[in-house]
């Protein structure tokens, strides 16, 4: 176990899932400490950047051990992962070992998810809006360019990718979502799926009431019939 992998803070962990890494059989892992607020988080546990109930990463190890041949995977989630500075270390340890790397992240750090794209196989990217749209979510200016950035390095990078957009209540296909998807798809996402927005115990408790949510769907780009590419 490296010193460095050893200040990892995990705030939760799940010990076998088959949807969060998808076609593997694979562990989460829940890092602690987020750097946004975003209106629907259901993991106001995980903001803060310590827990008076850390899993320490020697407890982790010790599980992927006697998790060797049985589990395909371990993914790194959060609240947001690439705020600690430990992650590096902890995702290098973990590959060693013969797992496959699964990241979840909102992309608010792209310098250093760049850093991190050459030890992971698979990244779940929160795409939560277009760029001007971030703040109202998330409660940070320039969260949107950093989120974006983030997209653009992964594409680039070639890396199995998912983007998941959380469909906030009230929101519709005209005009909320349907220009997300298109611009999505015109720069090259070719798996973006909606996710349920869970109006329990969500950060901004107005969520609750603002009318029900559109259920977790694919939703295909619009397709122009007048092209004749």
């Amino acid at each position: 176990m490296t010193p460095a992998a050893q200040s990892l803070r995990i705030g939760g962990l799940t010990p076998m899932t088959t949807i969060d890494y998808p076609g593997e059989l694979a562990a989460v892992v829940f890092c602690q400490g987020c750097p946004w607020r975003c209106r629907y988080c259901h993991n106001g546990h995980l903001l803060p950047p310590e827990s008076e109930h850390q899993i320490p990463w020697s407890d982790m190890c010790a599980f992927l051990e006697k998790r060797t041949g049985l589990l395909d995977a371990l993914v790194f989630s959060g609240g947001e992962p690439t705020l600690q500075a430990a992650l590096p270390a902890a995702v290098k340890e973990a590959r060693s070992m013969g797992f496959k790397i699964g990241l979840h992240t909102a992309g608010p750090y792209p310098d250093r998810l760049r850093r991190l794209l050459p030890f992971i196989d698979w990244v779940g990217l929160d795409i939560k809006a277009l760029p001007a749209g971030y703040p109202a979510v998330t409660g940070v200016p320039d969260s949107g360019e950093r989120a974006w950035e983030s997209l653009a390095l992964l594409l680039d990078a070639g890396i199995a990718l998912q983007v998941r957009t959380t469909v906030l209540p009230g929101w519709r296909d005209e005009p909320d979502l349907r220009p997300l998807a298109d611009r999505l798809a015109a720069i090259g996402v070719r798996n973006h799926v909606l996710q349920r927005c869970r109006t329990e115990s969500t950060l901004d408790p107005r969520l609750g009431t603002a009318g029900n949510p559109l259920s977790p769907r694919p939703l295909e780009p619009r397709i122009d019939t007048n092209s004749h590419e």
